[in-house]
């Protein structure tokens, strides 16, 4: 079972594709979730996730604009995409059939 965090990373890993960085999953998430989170977190969380074999990085070529600096890329792993089907599995079947407006489509 993902937690919240966990599964906001992911899903903004899915949406951005292969150029997904922290920086982009950080924006990702605010724009789409609401949620205004440090790059610390979103680093940890990411680091978090390629222990668990969910998610993938590569260090990509350095940039002029970032000073020569290079990105960590991230991509989510086939284990990582069953990981969110599960976990979106599991919370519809919670909320299947309770009066509060959750099941609907």
């Amino acid at each position: 079972m993902l937690g919240d965090l966990e599964q906001l990373v992911l899903l903004a890993l899915l949406r951005i594709g292969a150029d997904a960085y922290g920086v982009s999953v950080r924006d990702a998430v605010h724009e789409r979730a609401g949620r205004d989170l440090t790059l610390g977190t979103i680093y940890k969380t990411l680091a978090r996730l390629e222990a668990k074999g969910l998610v993938v990085s590569r260090v990509g070529e350095p940039t002029p604009e970032r000073g020569g600096r290079a990105k960590r890329h991230f991509g989510v792993t086939a284990a990582g995409q069953r990981a969110v089907r599960a976990s979106f599995a599991s919370l519809r079947r919670m909320a299947a059939g309770l009066d509060v407006g959750l099941d609907t489509p």
